[in-house]
């Protein structure tokens, strides 16, 4: 009998293209790949199944899907909706949680296919699951990056045009504050008038304080930085506090033995522990604990955090009141944001304490749920002596007696706010001194270098083409004996364009700057 030729690969016999089609299967770990009968009991088992889900196929063969499931899945029919909805339309795809043997849940893709037999009757199904815990994680991590830039970005946006209209408004309050002053002056003592005036200082006041708010917010509030001590600080203010809450609010307060100080401003620490403990008292209508406690935290490179590796002082005000959903915490700190009624907030209180935290190199973090009360905590950089923290932003010591002002004092005052230049003009004539009005730095330098005499120069910083800053650094190199006053909202001014320079805050009024002059002219004596 002749020999015949091997057969080729498409003449193997069924029996092999089962057993290598099995032998894949069951090779496969990535996939969970097994068998479910009609009834949906687990009819085979691969060792990608074994891998994912834990059960060897002598554990499992047998069981129902629904093992697979969580109970509120099982409790909500998910399982039998499943295989009835793949019966039904051939194929059904999902994703959702899943549990292993050992109890541990992950995040499954599952495909569910339907098998027909010859005649078209349903025999079972197969089905094919994926672990995408990992991806599923790190899509979460993705959007949450994505939502925490967008916040930022929104944050500084907003902060942007809030310092901006902070500072204009700042001017315009100036300008009816100077003139207010100048009409109480000139009003007789028993002048019906006089009540209206003092109203109207009163809401320029009051709106002064507003834009300051705004101002710490946008992050360009004047600072005096110092090193604070948090545990004086607080024990000073806690009679304040307990009379601001009242008998309702029990305050509490938790410090260790050794608290390092922290570099910021003490005034505008304790304006935000105030405006803290309000919030946390209207979170308590019914009254309850307050809690302010503070403790020393060392950032490394190992801590997955925004803020720069150094020692800090975390400081927190804590309450028992009614939370906050997911959905209030992220606008909590934008400005004009208030879940409290009409007239009972500005909505300005968490966002000063926001620009506050930022502006001194520290952070705000709020954790708060619904129905579980509010901890803010306030991170600020520390200092563990004093040595190490120079005071910044205090006056200079005088070595000699104070200069008084002289009377009358020639002075240039430059502002491109022609409103802001004329009362402040006014003023300065109304208290004895000749004036030079001017709108530019550049028209301040042309006058400076043809006039015989001037004692003084006050100037505007946020002016179009060269600013206030940058007329003090020409000043002092040209004229290095003239006294400056350098008045600003703003508080990014490099300190070494300003050095020499009496920084005067806006809004300011007549008493300001008549005080701001009298510094000017008496650091400069100190200097010469």
């Amino acid at each position: 009998m002749a020999n015949l030729p091997p057969k080729s690969n498409a003449a193997l016999s069924p029996s092999v293209d089962e057993n290598r089609y099995r032998l894949m299967i069951e090779s496969i770990t990535d996939y969970a790949i097994f068998m479910l009968d009609r009834d949906g009991h687990v009819a085979s088992w691969n060792h990608g199944a074994a891998r994912i889900k834990g059960y060897q196929p002598e554990e499992i063969v047998g069981k129902h899907v629904s093992t697979f499931y969580t109970q509120a899945d099982r409790d909500a029919g998910l399982p039998q909706t499943n295989l009835m909805q793949a019966a039904a339309e051939g194929r059904v795809e999902s994703e959702g949680w899943r549990v292993r043997k050992d109890g541990s849940r992950f995040r499954a893709h599952v495909v569910v296919d339907r098998i027909l037999d010859d005649d078209g009757e349903l025999v079972g199904f197969a089905k094919i699951s994926r672990d995408v815990t990992e991806q599923r994680n790190a899509a979460m991590e993705l959007d949450r990056a994505r939502e925490a830039l967008f916040q930022a970005q929104k944050t500084e946006a907003i902060g942007k045009l809030t310092g901006g209209v902070a500072h204009d408004f700042n001017n315009l309050l100036m300008v009816i504050q100077s003139c207010l002053d100048m009409m109480d002056l000139k009003l007789p003592q028993d002048s019906q008038l006089r009540k209206l005036v003092q109203n109207g200082q009163s809401a320029v006041q009051r709106g002064a304080a507003l834009t300051q708010r705004m101002l710490a917010f946008a992050r360009k509030q004047e600072l005096r930085v110092a090193r604070v001590d948090i545990v004086s600080l607080v024990a000073n203010m806690t009679e304040l506090l307990r009379r601001s809450l009242g008998p309702l609010v029990n305050i509490t307060t938790l410090f260790p033995v050794a608290l390092n100080a922290v570099k910021t401003d003490a005034n505008q620490l304790e304006l935000a522990l105030m405006n803290l403990a309000v919030n946390a008292r209207d979170a308590m209508p019914e009254g309850g604990e307050l809690t302010i406690a503070a403790r020393n935290v060392t950032i490394d490179t190992s801590h997955s955090t925004r803020l720069e590796p150094g020692d800090y002082v975390c400081l927190s005000v804590t309450d028992e009141g009614d939370g906050m959903d997911e959905e209030t915490l992220l606008k909590a700190t934008e400005p004009f944001f208030t879940t409290k009624g009409v007239g009972k907030g500005t909505g300005l209180g968490l966002s000063m304490v926001h620009g506050l935290a930022e502006q001194s190199g520290g952070r705000l973090v709020i954790k708060s749920s619904k129905g579980f009360g509010t901890r803010v905590e306030m991170w600020l950089p520390s200092v563990k002596s004093e040595a190490a923290a120079p005071v910044v932003g205090t006056p200079k010591l005088s070595l000699v007696n104070p200069v008084h002002v002289p009377r009358p004092l020639h002075i240039v005052v430059v502002d491109d706010d022609p409103l802001v230049l004329n009362i402040t003009g006014a003023v300065l004539q109304d208290q004895g001194h000749r004036v030079i009005e001017l709108a530019s730095a550049e028209e301040a330098l042309r006058v400076l270098e043809n006039q015989d005499r001037v004692d003084l120069l006050i100037t505007d910083h946020a002016m179009p083409g060269m600013t206030g800053a940058q007329l003090v650094e020409e000043v002092n190199i040209r004229w290095p004996a003239l006294p400056i006053v350098l008045a600003t909202g703003y508080a990014e001014i490099p300190t070494d364009l300003s050095d020499g320079a009496t920084r005067l805050a806006k809004p300011y009024d007549r008493a300001d700057l008549a005080e701001a002059i009298t510094k000017a002219m008496d650091d400069r004596s100190v200097q010469a």
